[in-house]
């Protein structure tokens, strides 16, 4: 697995057009920054009554044009918004559009878990798609199967490459075990856990309701072990809190965990900094609120030079899956 990306000079004389969504501006930055490519002028704003605005202010005609958005909270505008830069550079005659998607808001809804229930996510799929793009480029989708939601060639892109290289540099990797919080993300856990020589445990989860959770048990002996607890999303945290206070419980000596999309929605912030967890890493897939910032065992890592080294890649028709394998 190739642990080195987004190095200066690898970038020179690319041909691409980089636009910049309002819902993480920052990390759209340090994407221009890695790539040395300057945003393209473009405004974004709201009426009165919250309609929102676009115009791009250069010419794009016949350009490869990435858009960067998270449609994280607020969700819906965020979406809209990509939909809307999507339309406007479709219409100014870009030859091909990527909505480059960090964090894929509505991934949770990917199946009907009951009778009467949309496949939202899937509908999202088809939002982007019919607004003009050509391609999609997002980051560890809560289900692989959303990629074929989409009839346009869909780039999934994993933040271990990421993970693995904080983690050899903030551990010692002979006493670590990972964990997956819920049966679901087992293979998530096994693929970053390989790549570290590492064993795995699974803690065994039943969920009463959403945003609510409680661990039965654990799978897998932790007695003695530094325990590494990885997944997709966190969002209210009590599934993470549960499963370290289970670990602990279980006989683990420390509790971390990394995850890709800080959600972090509602009291979540408060519910991890008093909670079991030394520590949660997150990646900047999703702007990082003050509260956030402020927390003392909340760590931010930057997707950047990986979402760039795809970028890259994607303009020069080469393999993006070769960074992963």
């Amino acid at each position: 697995m190739k642990l080195e990306f987004g190095k200066p000079g690898d970038f020179d004389g690319l041909k691409i057009k980089l636009v910049c969504g309002n819902s993480n501006r920052s990390l759209t930055e340090e994407i221009s920054s890695v790539l040395q490519v300057p945003l393209t002028k473009a405004i974004c704003r709201r009426f009165a009554d919250m309609e929102i605005f676009v115009e791009i202010q250069e010419n794009v005609r016949g350009e490869d044009v990435y858009v960067i958005q998270s449609t994280s909270f607020p969700a819906n505008d965020n979406l809209m918004e990509l939909l809307i830069l999507i339309d406007a550079l479709k219409r100014a005659s870009a030859r091909r559009i990527t909505a480059v998607i960090p964090y894929y808001g509505y991934a949770r809804q990917d199946r009907k878990p009951g009778p009467r229930t949309p496949i939202s996510a899937k509908l999202v799929a088809n939002l982007i798609e019919r607004a003009g793009a050509n391609r999609v480029m997002t980051l560890d989708l809560h289900a692989g199967q959303i990629q074929g939601f989409f009839d346009i060639p869909t780039d999934n892109l994993f933040a271990a490459p990421v993970m693995v290289r904080d983690i050899k540099e903030h551990f010692e990797l002979e006493n670590l075990m990972v964990v997956s919080p819920d049966v679901g993300g087992v293979v998530r856990a096994r693929a970053l856990a390989k790549r570290i020589d590492a064993p795995i445990a699974i803690c065994d989860k039943r969920r009463e309701r959403p945003g609510e959770s409680e661990v039965m048990n654990v799978i897998g002996n932790v007695k003695g072990k530094r325990c590494i607890l990885v997944d997709d999303i966190v969002d209210s945290g009590g599934t993470l809190c549960n499963a370290a206070e289970a670990l602990l419980e279980n006989g683990a000596t420390e509790v971390f965990a990394y995850i890709t999309h800080g959600v972090l929605s509602g009291g979540a912030v408060a519910r991890i900094a008093n909670s079991s967890l030394k520590s949660l890493v997150i990646t900047n897939s999703i702007e990082p609120t003050e509260a956030v910032k402020a927390a003392k065992n909340i760590r931010v890592i930057s997707i950047a030079p990986l979402i760039a080294e795809a970028i890259a890649r994607t303009s020069r028709e080469e393999s993006v899956s070769s960074l992963f394998y």
